[in-house]
């Protein structure tokens, strides 16, 4: 078709013509736009799109222009930085030349934005791209022209002057610090042209970092490394931490203004002025910390944790001197006061919380209640606590019985480890002075009582051993519920639930929990009694039928002839429990009963409260009050073992609170093993209490004591109980283990032992190697055929 040939010959002949437009035709008249460009002078909007059609047209139509534009563009961009240059080096003044390469590099980095966009098709074409792919470069990927600018800005006038620009922005740094006033724009238009000066898109911040920031770190460390220790020495430790913590914050501070906020370079500023102002000082800092401590220098001691916890092990010295402090004070205060807190354990105990208050409220003034001091307060506490200087509790030693075995326990030397703290038994002591009515009970409130109850179960957690603690304790619980004399059974019930709540174990706690039960169930039974029984008796006995497993110490009883109203009650209460509850077999515990005699004489007829064992003895005169029976005599009729029947005559001839005694003997004793078996003994005619220096006529005295529920052989018993119990506690634990891991290695099984008896007590390594052993022995457990530390569970 002749029409076709026609076209096709009209395009050829377009294309022709338009490979004839070379770059040396277009760029006089693009070069006038681009350096109005680079001085920022007004360009039309024809002009603008005038450079974009002609960018266009090399980069289409000669294969040759794209490169050619790019060395004509650079060549004009080095003559603009070279005049721009010169411009700057024209200030020899320090603020001058910042002020001018700040102007100059601000202008031209506008420029850097604006300038590559009509040269995108220029980018595509020396990259080898379509025109389409113009507008699919990745956001990633610097502008060519713009990389082209940063670099030519880079190699000429910033190499140039570099060094320049950096001394002299940290020497106005360094102006600032020494208090001199200056624009801080200066140094941070010289950060922000490091910062935008690399072209390297994968790391934009490598000439800052290289550069501004070196040399900011560097300038900082060298100002330091020279008044850090002219500070120190001129005007001491305590002074010198405020400089130093004052210094640190406002370098903190100053690193965020100077510095490049969204990277690491405030961090390692910081760094470096901490090991500068801090760790180099970190010794003469440390050294003044235990003198800090003994003068309760709180404020000092904040401030000296503040700074030491910004170096490496800093806190560790510092933790170590509390620890210290804590329990050399404390053992020294409490040895300063032995005389009175060995006789008193309210006093005690209240020497005890005093401290723990002081420990306290150091910690919480000088170190903000830091868990890690914290932990450090209450593992020295606790050495305080546990400590055996000023009171010793010993047990007697034991080798590993199973739990039938029976064997003799001695006191304990070095059998058995150190002796252990007499603490769990005063704290007991202390509860039982609150609960029970004494006079220290009755003057408080009910709120007060709780309160310092609250405070023994404070102490208490510090006590390693809290078997003997509960042991002593339910000990005074047993004598308060069989006497009645707690002063308030709401508190008792109350301490009971509290002990469980503060982790003591469930079992104990079980036991006492029960031991109030038994107390409810036997006034209804004894109340049954009374209705049944003669009513002559009804008004002067009152029984109590309590389970021996949760209330009895142990399987002692103590054989005594009892006098003879009393022995006719006996069958009667049995024959009542018998029809009540078959098959049941009731054991008295005379030990554990008092009653009230009325003894009258000449001056007067008075009550008095008196243990079975006193009424005993007592009765032995009933029928013959003005002889005088000799000890042999006594022993024989009231059948009372020999060191019993002491311990209760002594009681009744030397009782401290009285004046005039029940019972007088002669040859005059200074203590129980006075007696001899000529001893004689009679009652006391001329008995009357005396107050106030004048006789009454009529009275009640109670000759009970600290007597009840105790025998001569029951403290060394239950003492051998903690430990016999301690075996057992031992014994059932490793089992349990084994029983559920079958196999493990010597250091697991002690780890996990004491892990489980903690709340109990902590077994000595001797006492778990005798168990272990025991156990092997008597085929519970075994050790492996192929490690003699692995042991193996038997089934």
């Amino acid at each position: 078709m002749p029409g076709t040939s026609r076209i096709i010959v009209r395009m050829a002949a377009l294309l022709k013509d338009r490979g004839q437009i070379p770059f040396e035709e277009k760029w006089p008249s693009m070069r006038p736009i681009i350096l109005k460009l680079l001085k920022q002078e007004p360009v039309t909007q024809a002009e603008w799109q005038d450079l974009f059609y002609s960018v266009h047209l090399v980069c289409m139509w000669d294969e040759k222009g794209a490169p050619k534009m790019k060395d004509a563009l650079k060549e004009d961009i080095m003559d603009f930085i070279q005049q721009a240059q010169q411009r700057v080096l024209t200030h020899q003044e320090e603020q001058a030349l910042l002020k001018a390469y700040i102007a100059e590099w601000r202008k031209f980095f506008t420029q850097c934005n604006y300038l590559p966009t009509p040269f995108r098709q220029l980018e595509s074409s020396l990259a080898g791209k379509t025109t389409s792919s113009i507008q699919k470069r990745n956001p990633t990927e610097e502008s060519i022209v713009k990389k082209l600018m940063l670099d030519s800005w880079n190699q000429s006038i910033f190499n140039d002057i570099k060094k320049r620009l950096q001394d002299s922005a940290m020497r106005l740094v360094r102006a600032e610090r020494n208090g001199e006033a200056f624009d801080s724009q200066l140094v941070i238009g010289v950060r922000e042209s490091y910062v935008n000066l690399c072209s390297n898109m994968s790391d934009k911040l490598q000439i800052y970092r290289e550069n501004f920031e070196a040399a900011y770190i560097e300038a900082t460390e060298e100002f330091y490394c020279v008044k850090a220790p002219e500070q120190l020495q001129a005007y001491g430790v305590e002074s010198y931490m405020k400089y130093a913590d004052t210094k640190l914050r406002e370098e903190e501070l100053r690193a965020q203004k100077y510095l490049e906020p969204n990277c690491m370079s405030v961090q390692l500023l910081t760094d470096c002025c901490v090991k500068v102002l801090v760790a180099s000082a970190k010794g003469p800092i440390l050294a003044e910390c235990p003198r800090m401590i003994r003068e309760h220098q709180t404020d000092k001691l904040h401030l000296m944790m503040k700074l030491m916890d910004r170096v490496t092990d800093g806190v560790g010295p510092m933790l170590k001197n509390l620890e210290e402090h804590i329990s050399s004070a404390g053992l020294a205060d409490m040895m300063a006061a032995v005389d009175v807190i060995t006789q008193d354990s309210e006093k005690y105990v209240e020497r005890l919380l005093d401290l723990f208050r002081r420990f306290s409220a150091l910690v919480k003034e000088a170190f903000d209640d830091d868990p890690r001091f914290l932990t450090v307060r209450d593992k020295a506490y606790k050495l305080v606590v546990n400590d055996s200087t000023v009171f010793r509790l010993e047990l007697p030693s034991k080798s590993g019985p199973g739990p039938a075995t029976a064997v003799g326990g001695k006191p304990n030397n070095n059998n058995n480890g150190q002796p252990e703290s007499k603490c769990p038994e005063l704290l007991a002591n202390y509860c039982d002075m609150l609960l029970r009515k004494t006079p220290l009970s009755k003057k408080l409130t009910s709120d007060e009582i709780e309160s310092k109850l609250r405070d023994v179960l404070l102490v208490l957690k510090y006590v390693q051993n809290k078997d003997v603690f509960m042991r002593y304790h339910k000990a005074h619980l047993t004598r308060r519920l069989i006497l009645d004399t707690s002063a308030d059974s709401e508190k008792e019930e109350n301490m009971v639930e509290w002990l469980r709540e503060v982790g003591m174990p469930a079992d104990y706690v079980n036991k006492l929990a029960r031991m109030f039960q038994d107390i409810k169930v036997s006034q209804d039974l004894n109340q049954q009694f009374k209705e049944q029984c003669r009513a002559t008796i009804a008004d002067s006995i009152n029984i109590k039928i309590l389970n021996a497993g949760a209330w009895a110490r142990s399987n002692e009883r103590v054989t005594v002839s009892l006098p003879l109203q009393l022995e006719d009650y006996i069958p009667e209460v049995e024959d009542f429990y018998k029809k009540k509850h078959s098959g049941r077999k009731l054991q008295w515990y005379h030990h554990m009963s008092n009653g009230t005699i009325t003894f009258a004489n000449q001056v007067g007829r008075f009550d008095v409260d008196v243990t079975t064992f006193q009424m005993a003895v007592l009765f032995a005169w009933n029928q013959r009050p003005l002889e005088r029976i000799s000890y042999e005599n006594l022993r024989l009729a009231t059948e009372l073992p020999d060191p019993e029947l002491r311990r209760t005559l002594w009681s009744l001839c030397a009782f401290p609170k009285l004046k005039r005694q029940l019972v007088l003997v002669d040859p005059p004793a200074s203590s129980p093993k006075d007696f001899t078996h000529d001893t004689r003994c009679w009652v006391n005619q001329e008995f009357a209490i005396v107050k106030n220096g004048k006789l009454q006529k009529r009275g009640k005295i109670n000759l009970i004591g600290r007597l009840q529920l105790s025998t001569e052989r029951s403290k060394e018993e239950d003492n051998q109980c903690i430990v016999q119990l301690r075996i057992l506690r031992v014994q059932e634990a490793i089992i349990k283990i084994l029983k559920m891991r079958k196999t493990m290695n010597n250091a697991q099984l002690q780890t996990e032992l004491i892990d489980i008896l903690k709340n109990m007590f902590l077994p000595s390594k001797k006492m778990i190697k005798e168990q272990i052993e025991w156990l092997i022995e008597h085929k519970y457990i075994k050790r492996h055929d192929d490690d003699i530390n692995t042991f193996v569970y038997v089934a």
